[in-house]
């Protein structure tokens, strides 16, 4: 796509945000491996701009075993201490606290519902909820469904999953297209909706 493409204004802060919003912001995703790691870099986000968490994605995989939930969930005090003292991923004892009690909760909400996918989706009816927005001021932080989901991950033990944190990630996994009208990605990824449940 051309440098010269109309976007959505925060994509142009820089180049690694340019490639994350062409090729991943806002894209539907129903697999359960994609939706248990933005959960937890969301929830790294907290109070951090989402290009550092951009650049240490890679070294985050390296640290979590590649988000593989099983293997964070038996994690112990010495995985703590290996955590807490690797550069390369954002040293907070509770967000790494919570990422795994989170892989807990995602293996009991995968026990009992069958994880992430149809969790998430149900409260959107199966498609993704699409806005109109003209200007990036219009876009909201948090709403009515953020509020619902963040109620409902913290009654199934989730941490760092208020609002704010879970509209974002609705936005980045695509259950809601935030781009603006005038970006590029907005019509292709609307097209890409299915219709409304009969």
């Amino acid at each position: 796509m051309s440098e010269n493409a109309p976007r959505c204004d925060w994509a142009l802060n820089s180049a690694i945000e340019t490639a994350y919003h062409d090729t991943e912001w806002g894209v539907p995703k129903r697999d359960e491996h994609s939706l248990f790691e933005f959960l937890i870099l969301e929830g790294a986000q907290a109070g951090l701009s989402w290009r550092t968490i951009l650049a240490k994605r890679d070294h985050f995989r390296t640290a979590f075993d590649g988000f593989d939930a099983e293997r964070m969930a038996r994690y112990d005090d010495a995985d703590r201490a290996r955590l807490m003292a690797d550069a390369g991923i954002v040293r907070n004892r509770l967000k790494i606290d919570a990422a795994i009690g989170n892989a807990r909760a995602y293996l009991e909400l995968r026990a009992t519902v069958g994880g992430l996918s149809p969790f998430l989706w149900d409260f959107v009816d199966g498609r993704p909820l699409v806005n109109h927005w003209q200007h990036m001021a219009e876009v909201p932080a948090q709403t009515a469904l953020s509020d619902r989901i963040s109620k409902a991950l913290k009654q199934r033990g989730f941490r760092f999953v208020g609002s704010t944190i879970v509209y974002a990630y609705l936005q980045a996994t695509g259950l809601v297209n935030d781009h603006l009208v005038g970006c590029f990605r907005h019509a292709p990824l609307c097209a890409g909706t299915p219709p409304a449940p009969r």
